[in-house]
């Protein structure tokens, strides 16, 4: 007998969209100040989760939600590895 996984749902912190987390992508700011792309969903410290979506990450980068939600400066370079993914994944 197959457990059934459980659906785990996130709120993008843009669209404020309630969106399974596999549709999310999560940014994390981590113990030691750093700010990184957590792919796995795994890493320690403060996350925050953006849609698969172009012109969310665009917004975020515009409203500077990040660093409002993260309580830290993510800096530019997060938003364009950010947009690099997402390139990715649409290009497969």
């Amino acid at each position: 007998m197959m457990r059934e996984k459980k659906l785990v749902l996130r709120t993008c912190v843009v669209s404020k969209e309630v969106c399974e987390k596999k549709d999310l992508i999560r940014v994390v700011r981590t113990p030691e100040g750093q700010v990184i792309i957590d792919l796995k969903g795994k890493a320690n410290g403060r996350g925050a989760y953006l849609k698969k979506d172009k012109n969310v990450v665009l917004k975020a980068q515009k409203t500077k939600v990040l660093d409002k939600k993260l309580e830290v400066e993510v800096p530019d370079n997060i938003y364009e590895e950010l947009l690099n993914i997402l390139n990715d994944e649409n290009s497969k």
